[in-house]
């Protein structure tokens, strides 16, 4: 099995960091819904001011919030109006890979979605690799970059 990415929200901001909370990141569920994060899930955060990088897990903050709130041990990993990426993965065989299509959601500062896309894995006919970056949902033949 191999580790690869299942969803992902890229760029999003820290609205808010409570050290005295029992740790985890609290996301607004909508955005978590849309890319396909659940509540409890483990997420890697990699903060791209500092380049710090962590592990916790996911809690659902109030629905349409646009909430991005470091808890516990993660509040010192983020000043508030830090711009983070939150990953989800999965193990798979490599061989699944054509087949789990991960959504990204990329913000505006406020939070807001600027940008839906997916990205799309294939095995070529001699067992070569490939990956592209979509817009719109699976099936579509809108390449965004390679």
């Amino acid at each position: 099995m191999r580790k690869f990415v299942a969803a992902k929200l890229h760029g999003i901001t820290v609205t808010d960091a409570n050290l005295n909370y029992h740790g985890s990141i609290t996301l607004d569920p909508d955005h978590c819904n849309e890319a396909g994060i659940l509540p409890m899930e483990f997420v890697d955060i990699w903060n791209k001011a500092s380049g710090a990088r962590i592990s916790t897990y996911v809690i659902y903050g109030e629905q349409g919030s646009r909430c991005c709130v470091l808890n516990g041990a993660a509040a010192r990993t983020c000043q508030v109006g830090d711009e983070i990426i939150v990953c989800s993965s999965v193990y798979i065989e490599e061989h699944q890979m054509v087949e789990i299509n991960p959504r990204v959601l990329t913000f505006h500062r406020d939070n807001s979605v600027h940008d839906r896309m997916f990205y799309d894995g294939w095995i070529n006919d001699d067992g070569t690799k490939s990956f592209a970056i979509r817009q719109g949902s699976p099936g579509d033949d809108s390449r965004v970059g390679r």
